[in-house]
């Protein structure tokens, strides 16, 4: 699916190429075209133009269901992108047995020009590695293949445990809704919040998981006869811009801090602190983002106390500083589609 052209002299969509190979999962493939598909700028101007290619001339491409589909491009596209995805597939051959290109994909991985943004969601994770794009950094797939792609590609950091990572311009997934949570990562960084949230409601999907959040929950739906911490999160995000203990929130479900942080962790998958910190720090970038209140303002209605605190947070989070984050969406929205935060890793 891409977007129609625009007739506008010196705008320009940013272009998503996604890379559909034999034995693709139909799901992985449609989450680039469904989330990136979707926003438009203020005068109504698709943000981003996605396409798909194959590595060979345009035609069928077997899926891991009962039919195939018909990808209209061929991989020479790839040297128009701005973004390169690659979703899993269950037929990558000797990518994923032996660690090595077959000639057919080094070819078509040739046409990606540098400094094109790339991606990948759960076991596509195996192309980026075998092209080289890993080596040195840090990675995940899906948890099942995580210790498989360490001991294939040792020169990559993977970390079993995560969402995604973020590594500039290289960003990887674990499996099937971390990819989800992927691309509106990179939405979000793109564009900001308010853009990324807008994706989410429409999809009807949590606007923001944490990369760092763990995939893998021992226990991610809790025993019906269980008490939940979901109203002493309610609770909790109402009163943001307020001091909050963790005492406070365990008094929301009549429980001991004890128990109420154990069944916190067992269903966010994080501490209640960390918890806190996140969504403080996403209420400030929305803050940032949508409004002229001062930073002084802004942090203290996130809830940090002083403009000090909320510095540190957002360096830790986002790697730049409550001014320069505004300043990059500022510039955004003036300048139109195609704009590029360039975000740390540890978003």
């Amino acid at each position: 699916m891409s977007s129609e052209p625009s007739s506008e002299p010196g705008f320009r969509p940013h272009r998503i190429v996604v890379l559909a190979m034999d034995g693709l999962l139909p799901f992985e493939l449609g989450i680039p075209h469904r989330i990136f598909g979707r926003p438009r700028d203020a005068e109504g101007r698709r943000l981003y133009e996605v396409v798909t290619c194959s590595v060979r001339p345009p035609g069928p491409v077997s899926t891991d269901s009962d039919f195939d589909i018909m990808v209209p491009n061929g991989p020479e596209i790839l040297a128009t992108a701005d973004t390169v995805i690659v979703p899993a597939s269950y037929e990558f051959g000797p990518v994923y047995d032996e660690g090595v290109l077959t000639p057919e994909l080094a070819a078509a991985l040739a046409h990606i020009r540098p400094g094109t943004r790339l991606a990948s969601i759960c076991t596509g994770v195996y192309v980026l590695a075998a092209a080289g794009y890993l080596d040195g950094r840090p990675a995940t797939t899906h948890w099942i293949d995580a210790e498989r792609l360490q001991r294939l590609f040792p020169k990559i950091k993977v970390d079993p445990d995560v969402l995604y990572v973020d590594d500039g311009d290289v960003l990887t997934s674990a499996g099937v809704a971390a990819g989800v949570d992927l691309c509106l990562h990179m939405l979000r960084r793109d564009h900001g919040t308010a853009v990324a949230n807008a994706v989410a409601r429409r999809t009807v999907v949590p606007p923001h998981r944490e990369g760092g959040q763990a995939q893998y929950i021992q226990r991610p739906v809790p025993e019906p006869q269980l008490a939940t911490t979901t109203a002493a999160r309610a609770w909790a995000l109402d009163r943001l811009h307020e001091p909050i203990q963790l005492r406070d929130m365990a008094e929301q479900e009549s429980m001991s801090v004890r128990t109420f942080t154990r069944r916190f962790r067992e269903e966010v998958g994080i501490s209640p602190g960390q918890w806190l910190t996140q969504q403080r720090v996403e209420r400030a970038r929305h803050l940032l983002e949508s409004s002229d209140l001062s930073v002084d303002q802004v942090a203290r209605d996130a809830g940090f106390g002083t403009a000090q605190s909320m510095r540190q947070h957002l360096q830790a989070a986002l790697g730049v500083t409550p001014t320069s984050y505004r300043r990059t969406f500022r510039a955004g929205a003036e300048a139109g589609a195609g704009v590029i935060a360039r975000v740390p890793s540890g978003t």
